[in-house]
């Protein structure tokens, strides 16, 4: 069952047609948020999906049930906000490092987004600091926030953009939804005072308007071009499984590795001990960042053991 809005402002409960299954999608669902879709309306008041307009991108990671299959999170994205945190709970850098090599992948555009700077300490300050300029000296965008003290700067940085939230359970995803949007209509909950890791609230994607008069309900949008830009909040995910890599294209997706590749011997270069490979000599004198590399021999190991982590 999906709940799509139409462009003059409706929102209809629609079912999806079963011949999805047979076209060769592999994704456990076959129509994402996101998606811009055809629908049937019948005579005896159901609505199916009938069609789906070709993605212009999508964020994608391995099924957590289903190895061999994908589960699609969103489409059609012009921004990625990665959220994270440095502690309560912990973002691990492998898990920064492998959704951005999937964004890099299908490009989509990603912010790292880091919350709940306000419970850094001052020493836990400088090492975000240096996470942070590791990222930027990337090419991506960091934000440092704290979502229960939004600055109005974050609502200009969206506005226009279908935005896309993920992260971990536990890292103020909803609490950042809620101040955007300036009504709670995403549950929160308190993170485990045992392990220190977020639980789940939110159970299911969903697309919020970003309007500057944020009472307004979807239905009383004139149409979908009126929203000032779109918000896809999505259930927390522990582990991000990358899909349908390559090992010999794993380093594309990595951009400094990518950059200096063309500096190898051999042009499929995996960069784990080949002769004249230009990645190594970086990763020992530090060019290249011992916790990227290691993110990168993660993958690796996945595609060829054939695990989902």
């Amino acid at each position: 069952m999906y709940h799509v809005l139409t462009d003059d402002g409706a929102e209809l409960v629609c079912h999806v047609k079963g011949n999805f299954r047979i076209r060769g999608i592999r994704s456990t669902n076959p129509v994402a948020v996101g998606d811009r879709v055809e629908v049937q309306q019948l005579t005896d008041g159901t609505n199916w999906i009938t069609d789906i307009s070709d993605r212009k991108n999508y964020i994608i990671r391995r099924a957590t049930n289903l190895s061999k299959q994908s589960h699609i999170i969103a489409a059609n994205l012009d921004l990625v906000c990665l959220v994270v945190t440095l502690r309560h709970p912990q973002t691990s850098l492998t898990f920064i490092d492998r959704f951005l090599a999937t964004a890099q992948a299908y490009q989509v555009p990603v912010c790292i987004v880091f919350n709940k700077v306000d419970l850094l300490s001052e020493d836990e300050q400088a090492e975000l600091h240096q996470i942070s300029h590791l990222y930027a000296s990337l090419g991506y965008q960091t934000l440092a926030i704290s979502a229960t003290n939004l600055d109005t700067s974050v609502f200009d940085f969206l506005k226009g953009k279908i935005t896309l939230f993920s992260g971990n359970s536990g890292v103020g995803k909803s609490t950042l939804l809620n101040a955007l949007l300036g009504k709670q209509v995403a549950r929160t909950a308190a993170i485990s005072s045992v392990h220190d890791k977020g639980m789940h609230t939110t159970t299911f994607s969903e697309m919020y308007p970003l309007c500057e008069e944020q009472k307004r309900s979807n239905q009383e949008l004139s149409s979908v071009a009126s929203s000032k830009g779109w918000i896809i909040d999505t259930p927390g995910i522990k582990g991000f499984g990358t899909f349908d890599m390559d090992k010999y294209e794993v380093g594309h997706y990595f951009r400094e590795i990518f950059s200096l590749s063309k500096d190898c011997r051999f042009s499929n270069c995996t960069h784990t001990g080949e002769t004249g490979c230009a990645v190594l000599p970086a990763v020992e004198n530090g060019t290249i960042a011992a916790s990227r590399f290691n993110s990168y021999l993660s993958l690796l190991g996945d595609i060829e053991e054939s695990k989902y982590r």
